[in-house]
């Protein structure tokens, strides 16, 4: 069993891409485009424990945000366990994290964040 601990630093910059652009669109008031970036970033980096959880606890917060209480209670067993799966390499590949999916589904990876993770030589 292979165990997830370190993020690629190939990958770390479109991470911190789709991040940042959360950022810049939330404080902008332009939630739904920052929802879209928060889940870009988590699939880019659910395989990885600690980029994982930290995802889910921006989409924790969003949720407070939003006065989501579907979000919030979605996102708190993500939280906890999110990064556990990523750690032992159990994740639903391509499944954008919010509490408007099944947490254990996997879905189709878009041509974009494919080419992002040939980019990074991560097939």
């Amino acid at each position: 069993m292979k165990f997830y601990t370190s993020f690629p630093k190939r990958l770390k910059p479109y991470y911190n891409a789709e991040l940042e652009k959360y950022r810049i669109e939330y404080s902008k008031g332009n939630l739904k485009s920052a929802w879209s970036h928060l889940e870009r970033a988590h699939i880019i980096g659910q395989k990885y424990p600690f980029s994982h959880t930290f995802v889910h606890w921006k989409m924790l917060q969003f949720g407070f945000k939003i006065k989501s209480g579907k979000e919030i209670l979605g996102q708190i067993p993500r939280l906890i366990f999110g990064g556990v799966k990523s750690f032992i390499g159990k994740i639903p590949v391509g499944n954008p994290g919010g509490a408007n999916v099944p947490p254990l589904k996997s879905f189709p990876i878009e041509k974009e964040l494919k080419d992002i993770f040939f980019k990074a030589g991560l097939n």
